[in-house]
């Protein structure tokens, strides 16, 4: 597909990430061609563990700035609980478990469109959180998802006050 066949949909861009970014944030950074240049698409930090409860909400977000999203793909293990599908606006989006690690989710726009999302884990503090999402849409980034983590500490719990 050339880009001039690719639909010119509404993206998202990190320009919003010096925002205050809560649990449940969603940061895109979303090209819609072949010329990606980062491996991570955006980063994604849900509230909660319970799969059901968030996965709604970050696949209507999607959805408006892509078009409909038909499937997830994320590591069972890092959630309470694993549908096989889930119904989010009168349609149904199928939930793949895959062992990519529960740092990334796989988001899929038709049959091979492909995004990946750095998945921030709900207990990070929101700085090491803030930091992580930041560094995650930047364009040029190439660090995996877990490095990210590492680096900014938002894989570890955070310290109580």
């Amino acid at each position: 597909m050339a880009d001039s066949d690719t639909p010119d949909l509404p993206r998202l861009l990190p320009d919003a990430v010096h925002r205050s970014v809560k649990p449940g944030t969603a940061l895109l950074r979303l090209e819609t061609t072949h010329a990606r240049e980062g491996i991570l698409d955006g980063a994604w930090w849900p509230r909660s563990r319970d799969i059901g409860a968030e996965l709604p909400s970050l696949i209507s977000a999607l959805t408006e700035h892509l078009g409909p999203v038909t499937r997830v793909g994320l590591d069972g293990s890092a959630w309470d609980e694993l549908p096989t599908r889930v119904m989010v606006d009168g349609r149904v989006v199928h939930i793949d478990s895959f062992p990519v690690g529960d740092d990334t989710v796989l988001i899929t726009r038709g049959e091979r469109d492909h995004f990946s999302l750095m998945l921030v884990p709900p207990d990070t503090s929101p700085d090491a959180a803030r930091a992580a999402m930041a560094r995650a849409v930047r364009a040029d980034n190439v660090t995996e998802a877990k490095q990210i983590l590492i680096d900014t500490g938002g894989d570890m719990p955070p310290t109580p006050t």
